[in-house]
């Protein structure tokens, strides 16, 4: 997997002003993450530790690893650590509500990033991709990769997190308008790259005559990919990510990934510092709603030389 640098993830820091502070801030800020050994969660964490540190905090970064008992444990240990604010990327829509809860009835503001929560009114901002903008850009890219006709499969992200069903959701709304593809399998991969693979082989095994694989995010796609190179196939199937990591931008300059779909996480984590920033100095973020979307950008092949930092797209 491709290591981000410390320079990287200060130049995506960069990309997003920060305000001009006359006096440090004080405080911890907890930043809590799904899982650093996932690209995207790594940059997510460090871009915010990095903006807390920038703005006069202490900082530290841990991960649930979508355990919701570790996440519990982890919002137990920011309230005894007196954090000024608590930064998190939830474990589970539902199953993260106690955490929150937890959190804000010992008075420490939660801001939420990534993924939502199914319940309003607790985290002081949620702040996510706009992941049906998203999955819609990459379904129609996806289309004008593949064409309009022929058998196609899914890797769908981890049923838990809201963002699955979206982005899969997305993808269906575009591609069911071309009655001449037909979707013949569709495995769950969590996320994740080895599973990925593994759920790769298996489709297939059960359908060797496809010609796209469209996945939930990035990892499954590159799992994907290794599966069709071992098989031979990769020059027959094409295939589409979503998240714009690094690893990911690698294959859509070597021609082995059609596109990506770069999710923003470099913008709004630093964002959600910020916010929380406020949240400590006034009470109220700034922001004019809890909910807050920000969008999703693709990247071909014709412009991923504009890719200038860890999950950062130049204009």
């Amino acid at each position: 997997m491709l290591k981000l640098t410390r320079r990287a993830l200060m130049a995506a820091v960069a990309v997003t002003p920060l305000m001009s502070y006359a006096a440090a801030a004080e405080g911890l800020i907890s930043i809590i993450v799904t899982d650093p050994a996932n690209p995207y969660w790594f940059t997510e964490g460090e871009v915010a530790k990095a903006t807390a540190e920038s703005m006069g905090y202490t900082a530290n970064v841990s991960a649930h690893k979508g355990d919701t008992n570790a996440e519990s444990t982890l919002i137990d240990t920011a309230i005894t650590n007196k954090s000024a604010a608590i930064i998190l990327d939830p474990a589970n829509a539902d199953g993260s509500i106690g955490a929150v809860k937890k959190a804000v009835d010992a008075g420490i503001p939660v801001i939420l990033v990534n993924a939502e929560i199914n319940q309003e009114g607790l985290a002081k901002a949620q702040l996510v991709s706009n992941n049906a903008q998203g999955a819609a850009l990459g379904a129609e890219q996806w289309v004008t990769d593949v064409g309009d006709a022929g058998k196609y499969v899914e890797l769908f992200g981890n049923p838990s997190d809201n963002n699955a069903a979206t982005r899969s959701n997305g993808y269906e709304t575009v591609i069911t308008q071309y009655p001449d593809l037909e979707k013949v399998g569709k495995e769950v991969a969590n996320w994740d790259r080895t599973q990925g693979y593994q759920k790769m082989q298996s489709l297939l095994q059960a359908n060797p005559d496809i010609i796209g694989v469209i996945s939930g995010n990035d990892e499954m796609a590159l799992g994907a990919i290794a599966a069709l190179k071992e098989a031979g196939k990769l020059d027959q199937v094409k295939v589409g990510g979503f998240d714009g990591s690094p690893d990911a931008v690698a294959a859509v300059k070597a021609g082995e990934m059609q596109y990506t779909v770069l999710q923003p996480v470099a913008v709004f984590s630093a964002e959600a510092v910020r916010q929380a920033d406020n949240v400590i100095k006034t009470g109220s973020t700034g922001a004019a709603t809890e909910k807050q979307l920000f969008d999703c950008l693709l990247i071909t092949k014709d412009n991923v030389d504009k890719y200038t930092a860890a999950f950062t797209l130049s204009e």
